[in-house]
Order: structure tokens, then C-alpha cells, then sequence
């Protein structure tokens, strides 16, 4: 993998951190991030769990649907579809792309790839606009 500049998430996200993902591209409706999962991150097979790469998905879905909206406006996932095609292992790079978008929703894509360039997963997701609250710890709305 080529190397390039980290990006700024553009807000704290606490579990992302934690994982370790990177930004590298959060422009046009597309993303790309990376992520190198640690020991704690594999599953029984020794490889990246499931959940990290769907993880890394979502965010990667999210970003690219953030890169279209100002600052002030985030997105929640409203639904997933993933499918798992290759063991997922060492480097990873996720590109997520922005399909069309309305006021309030938008429908993305992302896939995940090894350093031998494999498609390892792919999903879709719905994410619905949000305001930001003008307070971090504010509540979420849900209706």
C-alpha cells in the first residue's frame, strides 16, 4: 500500500480510535481509511474478526456520506448488508463511495481489501443526516 496523508475524522469517535483506523481520502462522496488489526482484533481462524471489518465499513460508508454535507451535520446508520468473500488478514485498506443521497438519507457502498489488493467484503448502507449536537454529550435523537 502506498502511503499518504492521515486525515482528520472531523469529530472524536472514541471506538474508532481504539480499533486504530486511519483516514486517508473523505472527498467527492468517496473514503478510503485503513486499519491493521491488533492481536485482540482476530477471531479463533488468527484472522480480523468480523465485526472489526464491518466496523470499518460502516465508517468507511459514513464518511464517504459525510464528505458531501457541512461540518455540523453527522450521519447514523440506519442499516447494513454485508458479505464476507476472503479472509480478511494484515493491512487493510476500505473505500467507501456515496450512491445517491436525499436531504435526508444517504446510500453507500464499501469494500474491503488485503495488501494483495483481494476483495475481502463488501456491504451497503442506509445512514440518515443528523445535526450535531451543539453539546457532545447531548442525547441523540431517535424519532
Amino acid at each position: 500500500m502506498e502511503s499518504c496523508p492521515v486525515l482528520s475524522f472531523g469529530v472524536e469517535i472514541p471506538f474508532v480510535s481504539h480499533l486504530g483506523f486511519t483516514l486517508h481520502r473523505m472527498e467527492a462522496g468517496e473514503s478510503e481509511l485503513r486499519y491493521t488489526a491488533q492481536a485482540e482484533h482476530l477471531n479463533s481462524f488468527a484472522v480480523t474478526h468480523g465485526g472489526a471489518t464491518m466496523t470499518l465499513m460502516d465508517v468507511a460508508m459514513a464518511t464517504a456520506a459525510r464528505s458531501e454535507v457541512p461540518d455540523d451535520v453527522g450521519v447514523v446508520t440506519i442499516e447494513m448488508k454485508t458479505s464476507f468473500m476472503f479472509a480478511a488478514r494484515g493491512p487493510l485498506v476500505a473505500r467507501g463511495k456515496l450512491l445517491h443521497r436525499t436531504k435526508s438519507l444517504a446510500f453507500t457502498e464499501a469494500s474491503i481489501y488485503d495488501a494483495e489488493g483481494r476483495l475481502c467484503s463488501h456491504a451497503t448502507g442506509t445512514f440518515k443526516y443528523m445535526a450535531r449536537p451543539a453539546q457532545p454529550s447531548a442525547a441523540v435523537p431517535t424519532d
